[in-house]
């Protein structure tokens, strides 16, 4: 009997492990159906997207001894004599043609018998410097596609082709993704034509990445690298929740975070391009910045209860419905407020001419102001990003308030104050502190933080800028190379 039992217990012994490994690799191949069901119904209506364009390139060196025809080449004179030096004769400018390369998706498919229009949603910049777009399809056929319309703000751009019995995806909503929730990125990466990578949702609302002016993006470890730009981002379900649109690294490929554009807000900004080819924004008319726990001690109340208002341009509607400088704002259209790039996004969707009840904090004091939200125009946009990063060089701007500007004895629009330098950057290396005023980058002056990144962003081939700075009643040039 005894034998018996040992023999039964020796056999459940060995017998549970292996039933337990069986439904763990069970469980692992239902979850590999279920990607390879995503990619199969997805993959026929994601584009490959090829797009050419014109370049000015201007020789990097002197005429070489040898005139065009040097035996060396110009990177053996550039590795030997350096580039040249201002009013020293270069080569001609040069016209040359750029290829670049980024995905898409199918967004709206034609109705209808005699319909054949298609629009394809991608990021703005694939296609921002196109003369010509070529759309290639899973089953390899191309065509030509023309631009209905771009948004650089939120970096959305519709493209359309003349074809029709395509399949638009579906689309998911995506405020109701979880951090956790599994994830599929399908595009180009590199070239490669209709590849899949699998990742959760890692983070949701990131609205201060500095990639874009208009920002609230999913952030993903669902691998997203060069050429993966303008595909789609799905859910389980096939349906598309985001755009893929950035990674963040340090070499160029894939460090594990990647960002996408929420499909709610693509969409909105989306229909607007195919229907009037632009967007139009809401318009408040205030500079704002994060309630800090030392400003929120100095206003006295608790962090991240609201926003604080740094400056109320004049004949603005914030100003015509009341708004003030140092007021608080808690609530829009009835939803508490904590974070900025939010508050913003909420505003730039507002239709112009729509009135909305912002709840505000002023002198400790909760009260309710009235505005009608205004129409955001150009001349307008750099007032709406007071603050700006830049990472090649490892620092972080803001625009002079006249709050700030009277702390540092300096006058509002004449630069832009350093607010955070980077540990180890070229910055810190180069001396630079939080506090110091910059006051022209690479020989322009600079009144706000979004001409300073414009400024930054226009020499990055380069891989150098020169700033002139002040510190105290002490002016002088810095150059930052990387």
């Amino acid at each position: 009997m005894k034998k018996r039992l040992i023999s039964l217990l020796f056999l459940l012994a060995f017998a549970f492990p292996v039933a337990a490994l069986d439904g763990g690799v069970e469980s692992l191949r239902e979850t590999g159906k279920a990607f390879a069901s995503v990619a199969r119904s997805v993959s026929p209506s994601v584009v490959f997207i090829q797009v050419e364009g014109k370049a000015q390139a201007l020789s990097q060196g002197p005429y070489p001894p040898f005139g065009d025809e040097s035996p060396f080449g110009d990177d053996f004179l550039r590795r030997y004599f350096g580039t040249p030096s201002p009013g020293m004769p270069q080569r001609p400018q040069e016209e040359q043609r750029t290829i670049g390369q980024g995905s898409g998706f199918v967004f709206q498919a034609g109705n209808g018998l005699f319909s054949k229009k298609t629009y394809v949603l991608t990021n703005n910049h694939v296609v921002a410097e196109a003369d010509k777009i070529t759309v290639k399809l899973q089953d390899d056929r191309e065509f030509t596609a023309k631009v209905t319309g771009r948004d650089p703000q939120s970096d959305v751009a519709v493209i359309e082709i003349e074809t029709g019995g395509l399949k638009a995806l579906p689309t998911g909503d995506s405020s109701k993704l979880e951090v956790g929730e599994w994830v599929v990125a399908i595009g180009n990466p590199f070239g490669l034509s209709h590849t899949l990578t699998v990742g959760v949702v890692s983070a949701t609302g990131r609205t201060s990445v500095g990639i874009n002016d208009y920002e609230d993006f999913i952030q993903t470890d669902a691998a997203i690298n060069p050429g993966n730009s303008g595909g789609p981002l799905v859910n389980l379900d096939g349906e598309v929740v985001g755009i893929n649109t950035a990674i963040f690294s340090r070499s160029g490929g894939y460090m594990g975070v990647g960002f996408a554009i929420p499909i709610n807000l693509a969409n909105t900004i989306a229909s607007q391009l195919i229907e009037k080819g632009e967007v139009t924004r809401g318009y408040l008319g205030i500079v704002i910045q994060p309630l800090t726990a030392e400003l929120a001690e100095s206003f006295g109340v608790e962090r991240n209860q609201g926003i604080l208002v740094a400056q109320v341009s004049e004949d603005s509607p914030a100003e015509k419905g009341g708004l003030r400088q140092g007021d608080i704002i808690i609530a829009y259209n009835g939803k508490p407020l904590s974070d900025v790039g939010s508050f913003r996004n909420q505003v730039s969707l507002t239709a112009p001419g729509t009135r909305q009840e912002l709840a505000i904090l002023r002198n400790g004091e909760q009260k309710p102001v009235a505005v009608t939200i205004g129409r955001l125009t150009d001349e307008k946009i750099a007032a709406q990003t007071p603050e700006q990063s830049s990472e090649d060089v490892g620092i972080t701007v803001q625009t002079l308030t006249p709050e700030l500007a009277k702390q540092l004895n300096t006058t509002p629009g004449e630069g832009v104050v350093i607010t955070q330098v980077q540990p180890g950057s070229i910055a810190a290396t180069a001396g630079l502190e939080a506090g110091i005023v910059v006051l022209q980058a690479n020989r322009t002056a600079v009144s706000s933080a979004a001409e300073f990144k414009k400024a930054v962003d226009e020499t990055r081939s380069q891989r150098r800028v020169l700033m002139l700075i002040r510190s105290g009643n002490l002016q002088r040039y810095i150059t930052l190379s990387w």
